[in-house]
């Protein structure tokens, strides 16, 4: 179903949806769990703090252009804060809530934002700390209420929605006429890249930017008010914002926000979504706690599962196919349903219709797996610059492997060298203040977008990897290592996979292991040890991914091929700097830190 009316700005969106299609409803706009309870929040609701929340950031000051910044995780308040901001023709600065001190500092002042919205004592902690520092900074408000401090210039929420209540008293209908001046032209939101290099760049996307793409997403998705989406991505990153928030808002879905990364399963069954935005990670995840399972059933009920996940296998290539489905496979399908697959949709809460997967790419053999449990993974491509989607599988058009087929609207060609490159209405005007790196990204209006790919002979899009990530071997042999590093962690015993080999002989990987599956290993072959350390270092370890390895690399090319590794005994984090706030590896860091590891792999064998 399209969107419900037509829009071209974020605030006219929120007054269509919050005022003329919200009035009398009684379902939900948003839901949370508040102490093991889910609360509800209305249309009416949501529209009332929103004006508030404007109102009172207009008698702080806040005008049009200026910036505010958002620090908070997936909250109602987040909405509030955003909507309000853009409704008074100001621009929002979402950072990551994982942020540090020393980043939110250069953004803060960068983007030149007067004021910001965190979520709790721990965000306003790190404000704090930087508050003199940052020269154009004037408030900080506490979505925390109880959680404010008496410091010069900090807020609570309730504080802001009381002073609005006064200015409205003084100025009725500031919000909605501040909302209806807001052009498609003008600057919606400077979001920061961090990049694995250098310091963070502001992307400026447009309204035009965002709800040109928020379009393009209702064209090939069939969305409408009776699905429920279930929000667990950071609302800061853009994937979420425009897929999982504008666009569900757009046709009047309900959104629950999961109460954290952790929670998701027992959230899936109790809010029963019936779609989700998700990066491979959860379905990784999702994968190996079902093998895991399985693995510890007995023999006969292994082999039932494995029968009814070939059976699904086997129904939806006939499926595909245009072709009518044999009397017999039906029958075995329904029967594989019943004993097997049916339970495994039921994780998801029994409604799910599908998941968009962003971010980083899907390894193959998982979307065939839950395809055949009856679970469609749709995945999509794009960067913040394209604000973000360039191109997406659809519903009724997808092949598991690809990326899809461009958006409607958006242009994808290939570059000589390979490279990616994306015109349309969703391109962003530039990073700000940043004219060096808006000229080098963006030429004759095509967007680079430092990936490699290709179009398949159907006109899917299949990226092989990050320009820069392209490496070339001593041997001369050119090596994408984000493809082989997605194969391997499809096991069960890898938690996060890096591989080495630029300018060397041979192609080497560094592997933090999923503790938990090696563990379980270890004590059921009555392995000895004290520590993770030690469990890392034994030969029955080594030995037990040695042969793991073996089986996923065997359609490999031979330079390909992983010839040594190293076991690491903790994990790669954003906290120690090793990964971007989108859990992409900062490659040029984990090869510095772990020189010494790399070098020994290599040692008497290269020249």
């Amino acid at each position: 179903m399209p969107i419900i009316k037509d829009f071209k700005t974020i605030p006219e969106l929120f007054h269509i949806i919050a005022v003329e299609f919200g009035k009398g409803k009684d379902k939900p706009a948003l839901k949370y769990k508040d102490k093991d309870k889910w609360i509800d929040i209305k249309y009416d609701q949501l529209y009332e703090k929103t004006e508030l929340l404007a109102c009172g950031l207009a008698s702080m000051g806040v005008k049009k252009d200026d910036k505010v910044a958002i620090i908070s995780e997936n909250r109602p308040e987040w909405v509030y804060a955003d909507m309000a901001i853009l409704g008074l023709g100001a621009i929002d600065v979402p950072l990551y809530p994982i942020s540090t001190s020393d980043s939110i500092e250069f953004i803060l002042n960068n983007s030149e934002a007067v004021g910001i919205f965190v979520s709790n004592k721990f965000h306003l902690n790190k404000i704090l700390k930087i508050k003199d520092k940052c020269k154009h900074l004037k408030f900080v408000i506490v979505m925390n209420n109880a959680e404010k401090s008496p410091d010069k210039g900090v807020y609570s929420f309730e504080d802001i929605l009381n002073m609005g209540k006064e200015f409205r008293k003084e100025n009725p209908g500031y919000f909605k006429d501040k909302s209806e001046l807001v052009e498609e032209n003008q600057l919606c939101t400077i979001i920061y890249t961090s990049g694995t290099t250098g310091e963070p760049k502001g992307v400026m996307l447009t309204h035009k930017n965002i709800v040109s793409n928020i379009k393009a997403a209702h064209e090939i998705f069939d969305i409408d008010e009776t699905d429920t989406f279930l929000s667990f991505l950071p609302l800061c990153h853009i994937f979420e914002r425009m897929a999982g928030y504008y666009t569900a808002f757009s046709c009047g879905g309900t959104i629950a926000y999961a109460e954290s990364i952790e929670k998701i399963a027992s959230n899936m069954l109790e809010i029963r979504p019936t779609i989700m935005t998700a990066v491979p990670r959860l379905f990784e995840r999702m994968y190996t706690k079902i093998k895991r399972n399985i693995e510890s059933q007995s023999e006969k009920k292994q082999k039932i599962f494995n029968w009814a996940i070939e059976t699904g296998k086997e129904y939806q290539l006939a499926r595909k196919s245009g072709q009518p489905i044999p009397v017999s496979l039906t029958l075995k399908h329904k029967l594989a349903d019943k004993l097997v697959l049916s339970k495994l949709r039921e994780r998801t809460g029994g409604r799910m219709r599908f998941f968009i997967s962003g971010g980083a790419a899907l390894a193959r053999e998982l979307g065939i797996f839950f395809e055949a449990a009856g679970i469609l993974i749709i995945e999509g491509y794009g960067l913040t610059e394209s604000s973000p989607v360039i191109a997406a599988n659809r519903l009724n058009d997808y092949k598991f492997g690809t990326v899809g087929k461009p958006m409607p609207g958006v242009e994808v060609k290939i570059a000589k060298d390979g490279e990616i490159l994306a015109h349309g209405p969703n391109i962003m005007q530039g990073y700000y203040k940043n004219k060096k790196e808006t000229e080098e990204t963006i030429k004759d209006g095509w967007l680079h977008t430092g990936d490699i790919g290709v179009f398949d002979a159907e006109g899917f899009l299949i990226i092989t990897d990050r320009k820069k990530h392209l490496f070339k071997t001593s041997q001369g042999k050119y090596v994408a290592p984000t493809p082989i590093e997605s194969m391997f962690l499809a096991s069960k015993y890898i938690e996060q996979f890096v591989i080495i080999g630029d300018r060397r002989m041979f192609i080497t990987a560094l592997i933090v292991p999923d503790f938990e599956a090696l563990k379980e290993y270890a004590d059921a072959n009555r392995i000895q040890y004290k520590d993770e350390k030690e469990l890392v270092k034994m030969k029955q370890i080594y030995e037990l991914l040695d042969k793991e390895l073996e089986q996923f690399q065997k359609k490999l090319s031979s330079f390909e091929k992983v010839r040594k590794f190293t076991l690491l005994d903790k994990p790669f984090t954003i906290e120690d700097g090793e990964l971007t706030p989108s859990l992409k590896v900062k490659r040029k860091v984990i090869e510095e830190r772990y020189r010494d590891l790399i070098d020994e792999m290599y040692k008497g064998l290269e020249g």
